[in-house]
């Protein structure tokens, strides 16, 4: 079993987060291939390596099969919480690796319930329902399952500012969404223009932090990083760190 430091200090979304768990071991080819066990769009995944600012880091790159007039304009279904739910649930998937995905889409369907005013279980998700953020909270909970984390520590948690575009308009930095997922997570004074957090990355924040330190205490066996697509003045990386075990 393993502890984890999740350095979210420049943020933390995704795709950055299953990047970085790769980087830091997880087997990518156990995360496909059990991600392709369920019932979702035929995908590719692989990993290259990008430095960003001085920094290797481990990006994350997606591609789907030529999809058809059902699906929407970003080329990916809509997916109902239930939906999401249902298919979690049915699955083969490793206990742990359940309740951890099923508690992570909870929170992003009872943020996105409240700010709609509609019951979690009937919220369609947009950002989050897409097919690549399914494969982003399922795939990490896949990749702690691989590394067997059984605590995580996360930093403070900066959101950013400025404006951000979303399914239903211009909207100020952090999303409605991410702020109410935030409720309870400590913040970071860090801010840069632009969406540091996103919603699947506050919501690793909220369900998987066991607890929350600048530093932690323990000698570090290992370090991942993950980049993302993004453009900062700083790096857009995220890095976890494996503890040794005592």
């Amino acid at each position: 079993m393993s502890h984890l430091f999740v350095n979210c200090e420049y943020g933390i979304s995704g795709d950055l987060t299953l990047a970085a768990l790769v980087d830091l071991g997880a087997d990518p080819q156990y995360i496909e291939s059990e991600l392709k066990k369920l019932p979702i769009d035929d995908f590719s995944m692989s990993f290259s390596k990008k430095d960003e600012k001085g920094i290797t880091a481990n990006k994350l790159n997606l591609n789907f099969a030529e999809l058809d007039e059902d699906h929407d304009h970003h080329g990916h279904h809509h997916h109902s919480a239930q939906g999401i739910f249902q298919l979690i649930e049915e699955s083969d998937l490793a206990d742990r690796v359940k309740e951890r995905s099923l508690a992570i889409f909870k929170e992003v369907a009872r943020a996105e319930g409240k700010i709609h005013g509609k019951p979690a279980d009937q919220i369609h998700f947009h950002e989050v329902g897409a097919m690549d953020s399914i494969i982003d909270i399922i795939g990490v909970c896949l990749a702690l399952e691989d590394l067997d984390v059984d605590y995580l520590t996360f930093s403070k948690v900066p959101t950013g500012h400025g404006k951000i575009e979303i399914a239903h308009g211009l909207y100020p930095v952090p999303a409605p969404a991410t702020m109410e997922i935030l409720v309870g997570v400590p913040l970071s004074a860090f801010t840069a223009e632009g969406e540091l957090t996103t919603p699947t990355g506050a919501a690793f924040a909220k369900v998987l932090a066991d607890d929350y330190a600048d530093v932690v205490e323990g000698t570090v066996e290992k370090i991942g990083y993950g980049v993302g697509d993004r453009e900062f003045d700083h790096p857009n990386v995220l890095r976890i760190a494996l503890l040794k075990k005592n």
